[in-house]
């Protein structure tokens, strides 16, 4: 079994985590300090949740216009551009006064930049680590998710107490600017996967071939809707919490990356499928603790539980990788990763309203249930795609997948086929 020490060994992947790290400090930072920004001048806790996931929504518009950039565009280059433009949008929110739209309409913006470029990274991490590291790969990028989100959410929390909004802003600006040269020095400048046009035609005949497979479908609504309900829940953290929303957020990612660790390294890829199927639920029984009165502390301890079952992703993600052609890997992860953000803006939204007419415990445990229901009514369609060798062909290896996408085996699996050339 590959290690964590192994990867991190590959300089490329350690300035890929890096770059990802520092990106994810900066943005976590920002939202944070936006939504208690307007949570304070507006009172409302729709726009708070608008502000600090409403961006998400952009993500919509990537995956429908440029997303073909992730396999038809030099990496490094697209890396490094969409950093460099992100600096400069967390520079003007800390410059310049402005109001709660125009501060939404700048986030919006860097949110559609960032959904093209977490295409390119995913992409770009099958080629750095090989087929055979790639969980592992992505459970380490994940970490540096969780890491960055409890340093930025628990460090923005700790400074607005005792410095101005825009002094916080400053400094995750600083953040995002190290990104890019870790980004333009640290990684190879790689050639795209494959050679095409970058552009809306390309893009939508990319994401035309992937939606038509109906094996494809069942693991983009688990990776959405479920994960997406409860990212509504963690929408009304701060007006639930106000300041002290930064601990549940903080909490939360301590969980989210606790999971991915233990199921990233310790399980294996038939564990990760087994434990996948309770932890889909795992995710959102605890935040029913929310209809009930209690500690800041204990509500802490339950987000934290709760957040280790999206470490159910893994597996719901390894399977679509294996499902998917090289050419398209890039697109894939792509559209995964924009559906399961666009999700995750629509429901920060939709919490914010209900939060709106009652207020953010009920809203919490109305989410968290309807996450539960959502996971219950997908279990059905995911055990036909999940269950191990569910589209492996006859015995003479061939593929029962959908016309265009070839199935792949494990590495080591007795009798797998895998095509040349492919990359996980």
């Amino acid at each position: 079994m590959s290690t964590y020490a192994a990867i991190f060994a590959n300089r490329e992947f350690r300035n890929l985590w890096i770059g990802s790290a520092l990106g994810n400090a900066a943005s976590t930072m920002t939202s944070l300090t936006l939504a208690i920004m307007v949570d304070a001048t507006t009172g409302s806790a729709l726009l708070a949740a608008m502000i600090m996931f409403g961006p998400s929504l952009a993500q919509v518009l990537g995956v429908s216009t440029l997303m073909s950039a992730a396999d038809t565009a030099r990496p490094r280059r697209v890396l490094t551009l969409l950093a460099g433009l992100s600096t400069v949008a967390i520079c003007a929110q800390a410059a310049l006064d402005l109001s709660p739209g125009l501060r939404l309409l700048l986030a919006l913006a860097v949110a559609y930049g960032l959904s093209i470029g977490s295409g390119v990274r995913w992409g770009l991490l099958g080629e750095v680590v090989g087929e055979d590291q790639f969980i592992l790969g992505r459970s380490a990028m994940n970490l540096s998710v969780g890491a960055m989100q409890i340093a930025g959410f628990g460090i923005a929390g700790l400074l607005l107490q005792a410095i101005s909004p825009s002094a916080v802003l400053w400094l995750a600006t600083g953040f995002s600017a190290l990104t890019v040269p870790v980004l333009r020095f640290g990684l190879r400048n790689r050639a795209p996967r494959r050679v095409a046009r970058t552009g809306l035609g390309e893009t939508w005949r990319g994401n035309r071939r992937l939606l038509g497979q109906a094996r494809t479908r069942p693991l983009l609504l688990a990776l959405s809707i479920p994960n997406g309900l409860m990212v509504g829940c963690e929408a009304l953290f701060v007006p639930y919490a106000g300041p002290r929303a930064g601990w549940l957020l903080a909490a939360g990612a301590a969980g989210m990356m606790t999971g991915d660790l233990v199921a990233g390294r310790f399980l294996t890829r038939t564990g990760r499928r087994l434990a996948g199927r309770w932890l889909r639920f795992l995710l959102a029984v605890p935040f029913l603790g929310f209809a009930f009165d209690l500690p800041i502390a204990v509500l802490g301890v339950l987000v934290a539980v709760g957040s280790s079952g999206y470490s159910a992703s893994l597996s719901q993600q390894e399977v679509l990788v294996d499902l998917t052609p090289s050419d398209l890997r890039g697109q894939v992860l792509g559209l995964e990763s924009a559906l399961r953000m666009t999700a995750f803006g629509v429901f920060a939204i939709l919490a914010g309203a209900l939060a709106d007419l009652t207020s953010a415990a009920p809203a919490i445990t109305a989410f968290a249930a309807a996450s539960l229901l959502a996971s219950a009514v997908l279990t059905r369609p995911l055990a036909r795609v999940m269950t191990p060798n569910a589209w492996i062909g006859s015995p003479h290896g061939s593929s029962t997948a959908p016309e265009g996408l070839q199935a792949v085996r494990p590495a080591g699996d007795p009798g797998g086929r895998r095509p040349a050339g492919e990359r996980g």
